[in-house]
């Protein structure tokens, strides 16, 4: 009985020639081999050979800021949404995504340990269920940030940065909480960074005012992380390169990025990429919003509403809120816009964002549940689908 799988003529990452992988009874990867090799078809009688034929292979999407999904908040979780949440690790799987951290955007203290609790008590019981989306942990955006640059964040939530209040937000749920965005300028004492350091969690600077020198500081602090690059921060000046400037030449530090073609413009995407290291940590986020896996519409967002049009999200003043797009369409817009090229755009969707928290990615021993990319001629797009390998 043929029970092990054979992937033949594979473009991996970080590999020239086309690979084999093979793939044990648990759907592990046992080997692999450049396709060349004729060691590997001498047992290839007792697996059934799959040829993706020169297509790429990666693992599903990791998306590290996104707000909710079929309509719900992560920042309104309550008790009862249990069952949501569930159906949306199971949409978010179908969408290509193997994992996420639910982000808790700014809101009242109660809310935020609420929301904490009851994704807490979701992980307990999640395990490594099948077509689901694994949550990875939390992200907390907020509520330490910039007045100025707050965005959609309600200012009546802020709150100053120090200990006594990063304790209170926290609780007794920092063992989940896996990245923090805050504006470094506003800790005058230099001890938050190495707190939440301490407790494991990764500090990510946003929605700030801080100049390059506050910046540089944060990140000899242990801060290693950028949210959403561009948005929320000041821009990069010529005399002033500001946190993202102190960011880019940073090679500790690596910086989200929504590929949406509304929150960053095209050329400053290459700026950006150019300036960058792909390997060192450029990825991708959706930064979407509740209603994605919903039609365009006004919906509620916190005691506001979001009109969202064809996939971007704005407050009534025209504020730019996020989106309702899938982390993988940016994937399929950076290569459509020649930002980069398809290994490349790919890796910032799966690969770059396992590195920023530090999870394994494509490795003997690990999972073999693979994406799938090739260009569609009719669609003119790349496009990918879920290998299945034991149906």
């Amino acid at each position: 009985m043929i029970s092990k799988r054979l992937i033949t003529n594979a473009r991996l990452r970080g590999y020239e020639e086309l690979q084999q992988i093979e793939v044990d009874e648990q759907g592990k990867i046992e080997a692999i081999f450049p396709t060349i090799d004729d060691n590997i078809y001498s047992s290839a009688q007792q697996r059934q050979i799959i040829d993706v034929e020169g297509d790429w292979l990666s693992l599903g999407g990791v998306d590290l800021q996104i707000n909710g999904g079929l309509g719900l908040a992560f920042s309104d979780l309550q008790a009862k949404d249990l069952p949501k949440l569930k159906e949306i690790c199971a949409f978010l799987w179908q969408q290509g995504v193997d994992g996420f951290l639910p982000t808790i955007v700014t809101t009242a203290v109660e809310k935020i340990r609420r929301s904490l609790s009851v994704i807490a008590e979701f992980m307990t019981t999640q395990k490594d269920e099948r077509q689901e989306a694994k949550i990875l942990g939390v992200h907390l955006e907020g509520p330490f940030l910039n007045y100025e640059k707050r965005g959609a964040h309600p200012a009546e939530y802020l709150l100053p940065l120090n200990l006594d209040k990063v304790r209170q937000v926290l609780g007794d749920y920092s063992d989940i909480v896996k990245i923090i965005t805050l504006a470094p300028e506003l800790d005058e004492t230099e001890e938050i960074i190495p707190y939440l350091r301490s407790r494991g969690i990764i500090v990510s600077l946003g929605h700030s005012l801080a100049t390059a020198k506050q910046a540089r500081q944060a990140f000899k602090l242990g801060a290693s992380m950028v949210t959403h690059a561009f948005n929320a921060m000041p821009g990069l000046h010529h005399r002033q390169p500001g946190l993202l400037g102190e960011a880019i030449v940073n090679s500790h530090v690596t910086c989200g990025l929504i590929a949406d073609g509304n929150h960053v413009g095209l050329t400053m995407m290459k700026i950006l990429l150019s300036a960058s290291n792909y390997d060192r940590g450029i990825f991708l986020v959706s930064d979407a919003l509740a209603p994605i896996g919903l039609a365009d519409g006004i919906y509620p967002w916190d005691k506001r509403n979001i009109e969202v049009k064809k996939g971007t999200a704005r407050l009534a003043d025209g504020t730019l809120a996020g989106t309702t797009l899938p982390l993988l369409v940016g994937v399929n817009n950076l290569v459509n816009w020649q930002i980069c090229g398809r290994e490349e755009a790919i890796a910032m969707a799966t690969e770059s964002p396992r590195k920023a928290i530090g999870i394994p990615s494509i490795g003997v021993g690990r999972s073999a549940q693979f994406l799938r990319w090739y260009w569609d001629e009719k669609k003119a797009d790349l496009t990918w689908q879920r290998l299945d390998l034991f149906s």
